[in-house]
């Protein structure tokens, strides 16, 4: 009978090798040894895909900064991809005769976000905080941001598209 478990337990444990070494390349590390980056960020695959790897200062919105009528997710998508203690820079013209006022949310979830609604959000930016060099969000956390303009009662963000996620 132990015999049996011993067979099954090399049995598992061959597939589970087998398994776990389908997809890797080791015609490159075998014949060198020094090409593995034990102390760096590279071991196992891991690496951050930011070719300068440091942090980037990113404006929302790049030169139409933060206003009504802009199409922001359409921006997300084309200026990505975002990565862990990247800066993101909101500026808005503050509230004066000519233009709307604009503040920033951080919307708790997707649903919020689809729906545009801000019950649960938190304000980042006040409407007078995107004036002169705008202000500033680090990206500290590996999850889902959802951004929206919140004046108006969430009008801008529904009818606005002053809206992304990242």
């Amino acid at each position: 009978m132990a015999l049996k478990f011993g067979a099954l337990f090399v049995l598992v444990a061959m597939s589970i090798f087998a398994i776990a070494t389908a997809n890797k390349d080791w015609s490159t590390v075998a014949g060198n040894w020094n090409s593995w980056n034990h102390t760096g960020g590279d071991f196992w695959g891991y690496r951050h895909n930011n070719c300068s790897e440091r942090s980037n200062t990113i404006i929302v919105g790049g030169s139409e900064n933060w206003h009504y009528g802009f199409n922001y997710t359409d921006w997300a998508i084309k200026s990505g991809p975002f990565y862990l203690n990247d800066t993101l820079v909101f500026k808005y013209a503050p509230p004066n005769e000519t233009t709307f006022p604009h503040s920033v949310y951080l919307l708790p979830d997707f649903w919020s976000f689809q729906n545009c609604d801000l019950k649960r959000a938190r304000k980042i930016g006040e409407v007078t905080s995107g004036g002169g060099q705008g202000f500033e969000f680090v990206l500290k956390r590996w999850q889902p941001y959802y951004f929206a303009c919140g004046e108006h009662k969430g009008i801008h963000c529904k009818d606005g598209l002053m809206k992304f996620a990242i």
